[in-house]
C-alpha cells in the first residue's frame, strides 16, 4: 500500500511517499480503508523530535493519528464493528510507528467509533484529537451547565471545538483571541476578549464575580492569569503549557475514547459541533499540508485524502 514515511528525525522535506506492507490486524482490532487523515501540530512536532523524551518511535514511521474510513477487514474476537462500517477515530498506539497517513491503518476499537453521518470523511478526520481534547479539558475541570468558562486560543482548531462542545452542553463561554477571529467567536456562541497585555482586565469586565474554570490551549505562560480568575485554582487546564502541574493546573494529554468520540458524533449529527476544513490535500502533499499546519495561520483544520 501507498503510504507517508520518514525514517529519522527532521523538517517536512524528510517525508516520502513509499510503498509498504499492508498491515497486519490482531485481536481487538479492524482494519480500515483511509478516506482521510488528520493532520495536527502534534505529528510535525513528534517528527522533529521535540517528543522524544516521552514516546517510542519505532522507524520508519506513519505519521498520523486521526482518520475516517471504512472497515475492511476485523480481526479475531472482533465485534465492534463489521466490514462496511464507516468509522473514525484517533487511532494512538502503544508506540510510534504505523499511522493514519497511509491507504490503510490497523485500528484498536477503544481508538474508533462510528463516524458523524452528518460530516463528510474529510470532515470527520479533523474532528478527532481536537475534539477529544477539547471536550476532554472541560470534563476534567468538572464544568456543568450555567457555569462560565474561558478558553484561550478560542478561535483554534482545539479552542473552537471547545467553544461549540461548551455552548452545547449550556456553558457561557468566554473566548480569547486576535480581532480579526472576534465575528467567528461569536458566530459559534462565545463572547470574544483579545488577548495581550490587559486580556485579564477585559475579561473581568465581561465576569465581574469571576469565572467557574479556565482552559488554556496556546500556552503563552497565560495559566497565572487563568488562576487570578478563576473561583477556585485548580479549575485551570493546559494542553501547551507542562509545567502545568507544578503550577498546580492540570496537564492534559488526549486519550482514545470510544464513548468521548461518540458524544463528538452525536453533536455533529445534531447540528450542535461543524468541522471547518480549510485545507484538503492529497496524501502525496503531506509536507505541504505540515508547512501549512506549522504556519499557523490556519483557523481551520487541514486533513490528508487518500
Amino acid at each position: 500500500m501507498k503510504a507517508i514515511a520518514y525514517s529519522a528525525y527532521g523538517t517536512p522535506a524528510t517525508l516520502k511517499l513509499v510503498d509498504v506492507a499492508r498491515p497486519k490486524v490482531g485481536p481487538g482490532e479492524v482494519l480500515v480503508r483511509v478516506k482521510a487523515a488528520g493532520v495536527n501540530p502534534v505529528d510535525w512536532k513528534l517528527a522533529a523530535g521535540y517528543l522524544d523524551p516521552i514516546l517510542e518511535v519505532r522507524y520508519p514511521v506513519i505519521p498520523g493519528w486521526d482518520v475516517a474510513g471504512v472497515v475492511e477487514a476485523v480481526g479475531e474476537d472482533t465485534f465492534d464493528h463489521a466490514v462496511g462500517d464507516e468509522v473514525y477515530g484517533y487511532v494512538r498506539k502503544e508506540w510510534v510507528e504505523l499511522g493514519t497517513y497511509a491507504e490503510l491503518v490497523s485500528a484498536p476499537v477503544r481508538t474508533l467509533a462510528r463516524k458523524p453521518r452528518e460530516l463528510s470523511f474529510e470532515q470527520a478526520a479533523g474532528l478527532p484529537l481536537a475534539g477529544l481534547t477539547a471536550y476532554q479539558s472541560l470534563t476534567r475541570v468538572g464544568l456543568k451547565a450555567g457555569e462560565t468558562v474561558v478558553i484561550h486560543s478560542a478561535a483554534g482548531g482545539t479552542g473552537s471545538f471547545g467553544v461549540q462542545i461548551a455552548v452545547a452542553l449550556g456553558l457561557r463561554v468566554i473566548g480569547t483571541a486576535g480581532a480579526h477571529n472576534h465575528d467567528y467567536l461569536r458566530s459559534l456562541g462565545a463572547e470574544p476578549v483579545l488577548y495581550g497585555e490587559g486580556m485579564a482586565d477585559r475579561i473581568r469586565e465581561l465576569a465581574p464575580e469571576g469565572i467557574d474554570a479556565g482552559l488554556d490551549f496556546y500556552g503563552d505562560d497565560v495559566i497565572g492569569t487563568l488562576q487570578s480568575l478563576v473561583k477556585e485554582r485548580h479549575r485551570v487546564v493546559s494542553i501547551a503549557d507542562y509545567a502545568a502541574a507544578a503550577k498546580g493546573a492540570h496537564q492534559l494529554w488526549v486519550r482514545p475514547d470510544t464513548a468521548d468520540l461518540t458524544f463528538l458524533a452525536e453533536l455533529a449529527d445534531a447540528g450542535k459541533l461543524t468541522v471547518n476544513v480549510e485545507h484538503a490535500l492529497p496524501l502525496a502533499e503531506a509536507a505541504k499540508a505540515w508547512e501549512l499546519s506549522a504556519a499557523g495561520r490556519t483557523r481551520g483544520k487541514i486533513v490528508l485524502t487518500v
